[in-house]
Order: C-alpha cells, then sequence, then structure tokens
C-alpha cells in the first residue's frame, strides 16, 4: 500500500516539475515521444498506437520488454474487459433482482447478508480477443471499421473495470449494496 501511495505521489509531483529548455536533436525527440495518455512520461516502445486503443499508457511496464508479451497482456485486457463489461450490468442487477428469482426458484439468495454483491472485499491472424463470436454481426469487415469497433471495445471495457472497481469500493466502504447507496440509477422513475 505503501508503495503505491508512494509511485501515485511521484508521479503526480512529476506533472508539475519544470519542462526542460534545453533543445534536443529530433534524433533524441523521436527516442523520447511522449505518451499521450501521460504527456509526461516517454512513450513505451512497444505501444506505438497501432493497438486499438493505444495511447503509451503503461507506467508499470505491464506489456512487457517484447511483442509477444504485449500480445498476452492484451489478450487478459481484453478478456477482463468484457467480463468487467458484463459485471457492470449484472452486478446491480443482481443486487435488484436475486432474492426474487432465488424465491421463486425455492433458492437460498446468492447476496450477503446485507443484499450485496459477493465481492473480493465482502466475503498469426490471430487477434488478441477475437473468440470467433459475433452472432449479431457487429465487427465491420474492412480494415478501419476494425480498429475503430476494437477501440471501442476496450475503452468501453476499461471503463467497465473502473465502474467495477468503483462498486467494490463503494459496498466495502458503506456496508450497502450499491443499488441502495445510488438508488437514482436503479429505481424506475414511473
Amino acid at each position: 500500500m505503501k508503495f503505491i501511495l508512494t509511485a501515485t505521489v511521484l508521479s503526480t509531483a512529476a506533472a508539475f516539475a519544470p519542462a526542460p529548455t534545453a533543445r534536443q536533436s529530433t534524433s533524441i525527440a523521436a527516442e523520447k515521444e511522449m505518451s499521450k495518455a501521460l504527456p509526461f512520461v516517454p512513450r513505451p516502445k512497444l505501444l506505438d498506437g497501432t493497438l486499438p486503443g493505444d495511447v503509451g499508457f503503461d507506467p508499470f511496464g505491464f506489456g512487457g520488454a517484447d511483442k509477444e508479451s504485449l500480445m498476452n497482456m492484451r489478450e487478459a485486457e481484453l478478456k477482463h474487459s468484457r467480463l468487467a463489461m458484463l459485471a457492470a450490468v449484472g452486478w446491480p442487477l443482481a443486487e435488484l433482482f436475486d432474492k426474487k428469482i432465488a424465491g421463486f426458484f425455492g433458492l437460498e439468495p446468492a447476496l450477503t447478508s446485507t443484499g450485496a454483491s459477493p465481492s473480493v472485499l465482502n466475503g498469426g491472424d490471430y487477434v488478441a480477443g477475437d473468440c470467433g463470436f459475433d452472432p449479431l454481426g457487429l465487427m465491420p469487415t474492412d480494415k478501419e471499421g476494425k480498429m475503430a469497433m476494437q477501440t471501442k471495445e476496450i475503452k468501453h471495457g476499461r471503463l467497465a473495470m473502473m465502474a467495477i472497481l468503483g462498486y467494490v469500493v463503494q459496498e466495502a466502504l458503506y456496508r450497502a449494496p450499491v443499488t441502495a447507496e445510488t438508488p437514482i440509477f436503479f429505481n424506475p422513475v414511473f
């Protein structure tokens, strides 16, 4: 925990450090291309913008040292993103309907005693993530369309992962279901 806090403080402090005044040659400047996500940090070598959603964000070097390890991490990111997108919808739905559905089938509810969803804190041509499952035919066939769709997917997945983290932290802090703490999002207005 101390490491994370220290890293956060140092990276935040670096944002306010004065910019160097000496001019650099174009060859050095090209080697030190800055990240779009963190403009005060050099872009990692492997993150050159060719992958959908790549804005040069890898401050801890999780992408690895070579293209193969980067693709393995991209595969993991996509899988986690997809699960998080499903969970971002499923978490509050479970809290709203689990007791009713379980009661209908004569089962015990799967929620915690407070009504919260169980979580860690409370009880080649191969494209990374392409499992060949597209029954609705949503994936475009042209290269630009595929890149745009994959970028949308990874961005939505990242947002969904942050949403799930928010659910976990909120329920850990308030010891109440997400649906009870933010009823405006989960109760019908009619």
